[in-house]
């Protein structure tokens, strides 16, 4: 066989097992972890504002055993200190450098929770009433 013929046969060879390599990489890889699809709603409210402002409504994805409580990328929150006591969890909240708060969920019962975070910024004191239902199972992605 000419060189040529066998740099043919060997590219021919390796594209034939590409997908094969590809298969065996996804069977290997581990599968999405089932977690928990909660409607949440939360309606936050400042001191001395006339009105409360509306309720907003999503969707969370959680992992089993963790709170449904998700980081507010648009306000560049994060959430971090989580503490479970029993049926109330805590955490603190950063959003960006000039805001921060405290955050308190209780489930009262394994579907559904009430709670509040509590954020102070230099444009005064602000609270967001939080609820919860399960409303079934999801893929927890990316975590």
């Amino acid at each position: 066989m000419h060189r040529r013929s066998h740099r043919r046969l060997a590219a021919f060879a390796f594209l034939s097992f590409v997908p094969v390599l590809i298969a065996v990489a996804e069977e290997g890889a581990p599968a999405p972890a089932k977690g928990d699809l909660w409607e949440t709603t939360s309606q936050m409210s400042m001191e001395g504002a006339p009105m409360a402002l509306p309720v907003q409504k999503m969707k969370v994805c959680a992992k089993k055993d963790e709170p449904p409580v998700s980081a507010d990328e648009r306000h560049k929150c994060t959430n971090s200190d989580f503490k479970k006591d029993g049926p109330k969890v805590s955490w603190k909240t950063s959003c960006g450098s000039d805001m921060t708060g405290e955050g308190e969920i209780t489930y009262t019962d394994a579907d559904n929770y009430t709670g509040a975070i509590k954020f102070t910024s230099p444009h005064g004191a602000m609270t967001a009433k939080l609820t919860g239902k399960r409303v079934g199972e999801c893929e927890v992605k990316g975590r």
